[in-house]
């Protein structure tokens, strides 16, 4: 691995910044300083920037319990963001699987392993996630029937060219619904509720594929075992 690459995935520099701290000689690798960026560093090698040795984290799969306004953007904004949540060593590298919007709460899962992120993520593994919905309105009786079959069938959303996957909904209650659905467009529960005339007023996730949140507390997090990330291979 290119020793400028190296530092930037073992600490918070960015590549430009790193080839900036090798020009300075910050960086040693087996005690001596290395000022060049293609230098190459293998696992045996020693590495350290301004006296602190650095090491490779290697991948991570992570479950959190997003909270009502957390952000599942890579950049900074108004809200705080579900990587801050994470401690974990250069948790800035992690990503979220998908997203939820800011106002919706439940699982999200994080990662650094792209090609694990796509296998979670792929339209063609129609990965089932399970939502609970709270509606503004109660939906009973033929209302209902009509919902569950047209859910059922799939259904053309405003500005979409091809209908929604047959999706599952059940009642729990006068106004709380579950969800389930094979696919995950830009605010698709609400969408879906909005075209039967309806409107979420909160949103939960519980489940993706497998992966449940079962007892994580709302704004917790954990790392999956190797049977749960081996869940999606």
């Amino acid at each position: 691995m290119r020793l400028d690459r190296f530092l930037a995935e073992t600490t918070d520099l960015t590549r430009s910044l790193a080839k900036k701290a090798l020009h300075r000689g910050e960086v040693s690798v087996n005690g001596v300083v290395v000022k060049q960026p293609a230098t190459h560093v293998g696992d045996e090698d020693r590495v350290e920037w301004d006296g602190q040795p650095l090491a490779l984290v290697g991948l991570r799969y992570v479950m959190l319990n997003k909270p009502a306004d957390v952000e599942c953007s890579a950049r900074r904004g108004l809200y705080p963001r579900a990587v801050d949540l994470i401690d974990l060593p250069s948790a800035e590298r992690l990503q979220t699987v998908g997203r939820l919007d800011v106002d919706t709460t439940g699982l999200v899962l994080l990662t650094d392993d792209g090609q694990w992120s796509h296998r979670v993520t792929s339209p063609r593994r129609r990965c089932a996630k399970v939502y609970r919905a709270v509606l503004a309105e109660p939906l009973a009786g033929a209302a209902l029937d009509e919902a569950v079959r047209r859910f059922d069938e799939g259904m053309l959303l405003d500005g979409e060219e091809k209908p929604t996957l047959p999706a599952r909904l059940a009642m729990l209650g006068p106004c709380e619904a579950e969800l389930i659905l094979y696919e995950g467009r830009y605010h698709q529960v609400k969408r879906m509720f909005a075209a039967i005339g309806n409107r979420v007023t909160a949103l939960h996730r519980e489940s993706v594929g497998p992966l449940a949140l079962g007892t994580l507390p709302m704004g917790e997090w954990r790392e999956l075992s190797d049977a749960e990330v081996a869940e999606f291979a």
